[in-house]
């Protein structure tokens, strides 16, 4: 069965959080965060969990941490189990930054309804849908602690006092450094990283990296090889991301906005979301995606262990 939320008790614990996605576990200086099959989509938890997604998810953002640590130190410690992870707690600071690559999503939504700027940022006339732009942009988003996110421009973001201005700038020079290790990553594999999100923090007066890297809840992703020939015939990109669920809740009504009624998904889209996760990840790391039986009990004493070992 999925899982579709925790309630454990673990020693030390000094207070719980339920997030859109996973269920966090304080230890004083300490936090365990529980990947589950929830999916959320703008900003509303959908009916039916995903099976199997809170592990791509939590290992894939492991994969990422680790392979990014020698740009920017992050708050993973261990992963004691696939739907699990141990790190450091971090003071979050209330900014994603977001790195786009291509006019797509949010960006392309604002394009067409005849925006030429986006937190700042100038965006060329006359481009075509998922058209590259000639360099990357940086949207970032007040970082909301229930609904939507704001969009908000460096200068309002350093002007309003959120942070001081070399933060904001160190925060910019390794969100461009992580979008192109995970360019080059993606391409690699024989994907586009289209666009994505950072979270930043402060542990004992260090900027770390929080959250997750390179998901494909916080990143789009699209098939190189198929790139050129869609752009050609104006066809869509095919999605390997979170991206196609916002579309078909798009497609079937609901954006998040009063008065609107959720849709009902299907097993048979629910089935297709699972299998689209556990493709990026293989495709994405090379490695098969190994389904690891999980229940409470086993999640709840395999990150026991890990805190015993000290």
């Amino acid at each position: 069965m999925p899982i579709t939320e925790t309630q454990f008790t673990l020693p030390g614990q000094t207070g719980f959080y339920r997030g859109k996605v996973r269920d966090i576990y304080y230890l004083g200086d300490m936090m365990v965060a529980v990947a589950t099959d929830r999916i959320s989509a703008f900003d509303h938890i959908l009916p039916k969990p995903i099976p199997w997604k809170g592990q791509v998810l939590n290992r894939l953002a492991g994969y990422f941490l680790d392979a990014t640590r020698d740009i920017v130190p992050n708050w993973k410690r261990a992963m004691p189990h696939p739907n699990a992870t141990i790190g450091v707690l971090c003071a979050p600071i209330r900014i994603e930054m977001v790195i786009r690559g291509y006019l797509a999503g949010h960006a392309l939504r604002e394009y067409k309804a005849g925006r030429r700027t986006l937190c700042g940022q100038a965006m060329p006339g006359g481009m075509a849908d998922n058209e590259a732009f000639p360099e990357p942009i940086i949207t970032p988003a007040t970082k909301a602690e229930s609904g939507h996110d704001i969009d908000i421009s460096p200068e309002d973001i350093v002007g309003q006092g959120l942070i001081e201005r070399d933060v904001y700038v160190e925060m910019e020079r390794i969100t461009r450094a992580l979008f192109k290790r995970g360019t080059e990553m993606a391409a690699a594999r024989g994907l586009i990283l289209v666009d994505t999100k950072y979270e930043f923090g402060w542990y004992r007066d260090q900027l770390y990296i929080i959250d997750e890297v390179h998901t494909p809840d916080s990143s789009r992703y699209w098939y190189a090889s198929k790139y050129d020939e869609n752009q050609r015939l104006g066809l869509p990109q095919e999605q390997l991301s979170k991206e196609f669920v916002r579309e078909w809740l798009m497609a079937n009504g609901f954006q998040g906005l009063d008065g609107q009624q959720m849709p009902e998904m299907p097993q048979e889209f629910v089935d297709t979301v699972s299998q689209r996760y556990i493709g990026l990840f293989e495709q994405m790391t090379g490695e098969s995606f190994e389904k690891q039986p999980y229940h409470a009990t086993e999640i709840e004493q395999a990150i026991i262990g890990e805190l015993q070992k000290g």
